[in-house]
C-alpha cells in the first residue's frame, strides 16, 4: 500500500490549546482551526498531518466520545536518540521514561504531551545475544 499522507488524530479537551503546544515546541503550523477541530502540518514533512478534535464532538467515535485519551503513544524512530533526548530535556519537556537501552534492540525514552498523549523516541541498536537466545530468537 502506498500512502500520500499519514495522519494522527487526537481527542482533546481543548484542540486549540493542544495544537499550540506542538506549534510552540515542534515547529508545526496551523492549517485549519475551527475550534472543535485543528489541523497541524509541519513545513518539513508535507506527508504528515497531526489533528486534534474536541473529545465530545459528534464526529469523534461514539465508543470513546467525551473520554480523555489513555494508552496512546506516538513513536518516532530517529538516527540519534541521545541527541533528541538532550534537545527535548533542554526544552523542558517532561521525560516519563528515562533513556534506556533495551535488550531486544532499542534505545528509547518517552515524553508526556498534552491531553494524555505520550511520545516515544527510539533508535535501533544491536540486541543482546543472551536475551535473543533466552527468548528463542537466537541463530539456529
Amino acid at each position: 500500500m502506498q500512502f500520500s499522507l499519514i495522519g494522527v488524530v487526537v481527542a482533546a479537551e481543548s484542540p486549540t490549546r493542544s495544537a499550540q503546544w506542538f506549534v510552540a515546541h515542534f515547529g508545526f503550523k496551523v492549517g485549519i482551526d475551527i475550534g472543535w477541530y485543528v489541523n497541524l502540518q509541519h513545513p518539513g514533512h508535507a506527508d504528515v498531518s497531526l489533528d486534534f478534535v474536541q473529545r465530545d464532538h459528534e464526529s469523534w467515535p461514539a465508543a470513546t466520545r467525551g473520554k480523555p485519551v489513555a494508552g496512546s503513544l506516538l513513536a518516532f524512530l530517529v538516527a540519534d536518540v541521545d541527541a533528541e533526548h538532550a534537545r527535548l530535556r533542554r526544552a523542558g519537556l517532561e521525560i516519563v521514561l528515562p533513556l534506556v537501552t533495551e535488550p531486544w534492540g532499542q534505545r528509547r525514552f518517552q515524553v508526556a504531551a498534552p491531553d494524555g498523549l505520550f511520545v516515544e523516541v527510539l533508535q535501533s541498536v544491536a540486541p543482546d545475544p543472551a536475551w535473543l537466545a533466552a527468548n528463542g530468537l537466537g541463530a539456529s
